[in-house]
């Protein structure tokens, strides 16, 4: 589905054809435009060979090795078998040497996982970022019998990864798909700030009559603001903690790579005054920051949800005053304002009072733009 969802994008069926018949896996493949409940999407078809032997890892490297395929491509097509090959050494408790490549050492793997990584390398993909993945649910027949969803392997590819179950019974991610995206995406979450140029869809083989069994990505550049659009929220309501220990805990978050902590003053149960401590962090923070909470506060549970943010695209530039160097961040449209922690730390070395540096830093930023 990916192949055929970067195929629809733009990416080139001749070269990605004749690339993996350069591979000798005794595969032949070819692209078909259909329909899923209505959507137009392109499905890639491989056709393997019957009787084909399992696969040790060497001989798949090698064969990528050997392939008419550039260099970033195979590299990458490498990487992802490796980490497959990781995944089933652990989940069979064997050395990686002696892992046996059954499904995904198939001709249509390799196929699936060289088309993946050479389409990305066609549209100049320079990073991926990859949504919170459905791995389906019930049982799937495999070379080790009755397995359930997610397989094994996938369980241990997706480790930190977020996913959920939703739609029918079947396997929705598998291990060739969850090697591809854990090793090709930078991170995973919400669409990130960017201007899309194209999308493609890629077909699975059935259609269901629910929901289109389609693979869609997204193709452009992004913005300059870098931050996390989606976000986590974990709350706790905290009456029985001394305030230097709270205080203490929030510098702990906001050192672990809490994006905001904030502690602000209620009204509990019985009439109790209390704290209620707020932290904003990156999904994939959450667990980590939660654990800090419950190391350095008294609480017993934390409450954990998920949010959007909207940030404007910003820059920054260098500003001279008579104290230093100070960065200034400037929106596009105009508005501006000092870096805090250049501030806080010429007022420190040199003396003087915060508030006098921020006015430094204004004044000089708005005499260089006239």
């Amino acid at each position: 589905m990916l192949v055929g969802a970067l195929a629809d994008a733009g990416a080139d069926q001749k070269a990605i054809t004749s690339a993996i018949t350069s591979l000798n896996a005794g595969a032949a493949v070819s692209f078909q435009s259909v329909k899923r409940c209505g959507i137009g999407a392109t499905q890639f078809w491989v056709a393997a060979q019957e009787g084909q032997r399992p696969r040790h890892l060497a001989q798949i490297l090698d064969m990528i090795a050997k392939a008419d395929i550039p260099g970033r491509a195979k590299h990458n097509a490498q990487a992802v078998f490796r980490k497959l090959g990781e995944a089933e050494a652990e989940v069979h408790r064997v050395p990686l040497e002696k892992v046996h490549f059954h499904e995904v050492g198939a001709a249509d793997s390799i196929a699936d996982i060289v088309g993946a990584c050479l389409a990305f390398d066609l549209l100049q993909v320079e990073a991926v970022v990859c949504s919170p993945l459905n791995v389906g649910s019930g049982v799937i027949q495999s070379e080790h019998g009755l397995l359930p969803v997610p397989a094994p392997a996938t369980a241990r590819l997706l480790k930190d990864a977020p996913v959920y179950s939703r739609g029918p019974a079947l396997e929705l991610t598998t291990p060739t798909g969850a090697a591809v995206a854990t090793t090709l995406a930078t991170h995973f979450g919400a669409l990130p700030s960017m201007k899309i140029a194209r999308t493609g869809y890629g077909a699975g083989a059935r259609d269901f009559p629910e929901s289109p069994n389609v693979l869609r990505v997204l193709l452009g550049r992004t913005g300059s603001a870098e931050e996390a659009l989606e976000v986590s929220v974990i709350e706790s309501n905290i009456d029985d903690l001394n305030p230097q220990v709270l205080a203490y805990a929030a510098e702990r978050l906001m050192e672990a790579g809490a994006l905001d902590v904030s502690l602000q003053a209620i009204i509990m149960k019985k009439g109790r005054p209390g704290t209620l401590l707020r932290i904003i962090a990156r999904p994939q923070d959450r667990q980590r920051l939660s654990e800090i909470v419950f190391a350095e506060t008294s609480t017993l549970g934390v409450r954990c949800y998920s949010a959007e943010r909207q940030v404007r695209e910003r820059t920054l530039t260098d500003v001279d005053t008579r104290y230093g160097t100070v960065r200034m961040k400037v929106t596009e449209e105009g508005f501006f304002a000092p870096e805090y922690e250049d501030c806080r730390k010429l007022a420190h070395d040199k003396g003087v009072p915060l508030k006098e540096i921020i006015a430094e830093a204004n004044l000089q930023y708005q005499k260089s733009q006239r």
